[in-house]
Order: C-alpha cells, then sequence, then structure tokens
C-alpha cells in the first residue's frame, strides 16, 4: 500500500533515525571510526524504516545475519582472526614489563563493572558494560552477545563511539595525572625481535592462556594464529586475506549485525542511556589506572618509564600509541614513545580478552 510506511511511523523511530544519521555524520565529516559506525548508523537508519521486514523471523536478511553471523560468535571471532594478522607484538615481547602496564588499563573495565552494579544493572549486564573500558570492540560484542544481548546495541555504539573518541579523552587525563617532566622521560630504544621469538610467541600465549583461562582461548586463540600466520612467512598470501578481504568482509556484517539491533523498542531505554555514560567512565578509569600504575613502578624501576605509555594499555590499537606519541613530542620534540608505548597498547588487546574470559567462566556465559 502506498504510504503504509509514514502510516506506521513512530517517533521512537524518527528519533533513531536521526541517531543513524548522526553516526553516519560523524563517520563522513570527522571520519570517527568510520569502517564500523558507517554501517552501523545507515542500518539503524534502515531498521526504523516500518514494515521492512529485514529483522524479522525467520527469513529477514537483517535478521540472518544478527542471528547466524553475531549471535554464533562467528564476525567476532573472525575479527580477533584479522587482527591478529594485522598485529606486530614485537613491541611487548622486547618489553615484558609492557604486560602489567596492559594489565593495569583493565581497572576501568572493574570501575564501570562496580559502577553499574552500583545503578542497578545486574551482574552479567555489568560486566557486559564494564568491557567497554578495555577499549576493544570485537571482545565487547562477544561478552555481550553471551552475558547480556539485550545491551548489544548500546555496548557496541559506545565502544566503538569512545574508540573514536580516545584523542579528546585521553590528553586531558594524562595531563592531569603527569607532570611535565614525567612527561618529558626518554626511554631507552628497544631491543630488536628475533623471528623465532616472534614464532614462539602466539603459540606459546595460547597454549598458557587456554590451559590458564579456558574460556578465553577462542577470543586469544584466533588472535595467535592470526598472528601465526603474519609472522611465520610461509603463507603471506593467507595472511593478507586475513587482514585484507577477510577483515573487510566481516567488519561489513558486524556493522550491519549490531545496526539491525538499534530499532526503537529495544534501543531507546534509560538503560541505554547510562550505558552510554558509562562508557565514558570506564575508558577514563582505564586511562587513570594505566598511568597511575606506571607511576607506581617508577618508584621501585631504575630505569624510569614515561608513565604517559600506560595509559595506551587502552586497547584501542594504535589509537591510544598515538596519542602519547603526540604528547610525547609536544613536550620534547626529540622525544619519540611510539614503539613504547605499543607494548602496553598491544598488551591491553590480550589483557581485556583474558577478562572477558574470566567473567564468562565466572557468570557462566
Amino acid at each position: 500500500m502506498v504510504f503504509e510506511g509514514l502510516m506506521h511511523i513512530t517517533l521512537g523511530n524518527i528519533v533513531m533515525i536521526c541517531v543513524g544519521l548522526i553516526l553516519v555524520y560523524l563517520a563522513i565529516k570527522h571520519e570517527y571510526e568510520p569502517l564500523i559506525l558507517l554501517p552501523i548508523g545507515i542500518t539503524a537508519v534502515l531498521v526504523n524504516l516500518p514494515l521492512t521486514g529485514l529483522t524479522e523471523p525467520p527469513y529477514g536478511f537483517l535478521y540472518l545475519v544478527k542471528h547466524y553471523l553475531i549471535d554464533t560468535e562467528v564476525v567476532p571471532l573472525l575479527i580477533f582472526f584479522g587482527l591478529g594478522a594485522m598485529t606486530d607484538f614485537g613491541p611487548m615481547i622486547a618489553d615484558p614489563k609492557s604486560l602489567l602496564l596492559g594489565a593495569a588499563a583493565q581497572i576501568g573495565v572493574f570501575v564501570a563493572l562496580l559502577t553499574a552494579l552500583l545503578l542497578g544493572f545486574n551482574l552479567k549486564e555489568a560486566a557486559s558494560i564494564g568491557i567497554i573500558g578495555g577499549a576493544d570492540g570485537p571482545t565487547t560484542i562477544y561478552l555481550t552477545v553471551k552475558l547480556a544481548p539485550h545491551l548489544l546495541a548500546a555496548t557496541a555504539v559506545a565502544a566503538y563511539s569512545y574508540m573514536s573518541l580516545v584523542p579528546l579523552i585521553q590528553p586531558p587525563i594524562i595531563k592531569a595525572l603527569t607532570t611535565r617532566e614525567e612527561r618529558r622521560i626518554r626511554m631507552k630504544q628497544l631491543r630488536p625481535i628475533s623471528k623465532k621469538e616472534k614464532i614462539l610467541f602466539p603459540i606459546v600465549s595460547m597454549i598458557t592462556v587456554g590451559l590458564l583461562v579456558p574460556s578465553a582461548a577462542p577470543l586469544i586463540g584466533m588472535i595467535m594464529i592470526g598472528n601465526l600466520f603474519r609472522e611465520s612467512g610461509v603463507v603471506e598470501r593467507l595472511s593478507k586475506a586475513a587482514r585484507e578481504e577477510l577483515m573487510n568482509i566481516v567488519t561489513i556484517f558486524l556493522g550491519l549485525g549490531v545496526g539491525s539491533t538499534m530499532r526503537a523498542e529495544t534501543f531507546l531505554t534509560y538503560k541505554t542511556l547510562l550505558v552510554l555514560g558509562l562508557g565514558v567512565v570506564a575508558f577514563a578509569a582505564a586511562t587513570a589506572g594505566g598511568v597511575l600504575f606506571a607511576k607506581l613502578m617508577n618508584l621501585f624501576s631504575k630505569e624510569k618509564i614515561n608513565p604517559m605509555i600506560g595509559a595506551s594499555g587502552v586497547s584501542a590499537v594504535p589509537m591510544s600509541a598515538r596519542v602519547v606519541q603526540r604528547l610525547a613530542i609536544e613536550e620534547d620534540p626529540e622525544n619519540h614513545l611510539l614503539m613504547n608505548a605499543m607494548g602496553p597498547n598491544v598488551a591491553g588487546v590480550i589483557g581485556t580478552a583474558v577478562v572477558a574470559g574470566v567473567f564468562l567462566s565466572m557468570l557462566g556465559g
């Protein structure tokens, strides 16, 4: 029937269409995580047009995408596989203490979790909200699908939106917690890493985490397999496909699947607003936790650490490391911290995945 969609549109639909268009605007105009926010935003517009049937079971296209690719964790795990093929763990291997900084930044997860509990969320919901503090979109989606699927749209949008805002969120916090002298600390150049070390690292990491935290094995296993493809040097064609063609395809499906959950009746709730607010708390606490732990390490270390690199433990790779580099150059044009910051940065990816695994083992996801 002509104009039937107009007859069924609600105020909630109109609001969500506007929200989707805002995400599209931010992705195109300001390039805020465009690879994911653009498909999420435009899909949110589409699913709020009445009577399209795209999200209706059993054969709606977007229903099939979410049900078979997102809810089954296929897409998040494939993204971790692609990330592994893109990631150089060399800086972390060269400076093992960066693992501690990556772990310290996970304090943001627990601060947000406790705050969510105080605001009335149950434990599974609070864990899904807290993991936003890890600044890792695929891990957030993976955990939320298992523990609190009704919060998927809110946690995913919060995770990816605030990841794009890392260059705005982190600098004020870093400057507030450090002195100019601390920000000018120079760190020695990292040692070269052998090919043998780079090959052994993903194998040893996968086995170790798999034995200690089995629930984290899917995430850690996929990123380490992808990384082994990269570092082995014998499957370059497969490695290239993982980091390019496969990554592009699964990112599209991730955006479509998450966007399909942003319907007015499920997204426009009081809880959604709280989740978006708690996302800021999580990112800020993670940044502060990393910086403060680096300052604590300096009390016991002969070789001083520039505490700013603790902020890069937030696993928004490589944005948070670039923020640290930019701040260092502002204070001292000859102080290049990018590689030192990349260690905690990639360590944060592992740390967030392990925390997610711990939550799953404790909460029965």
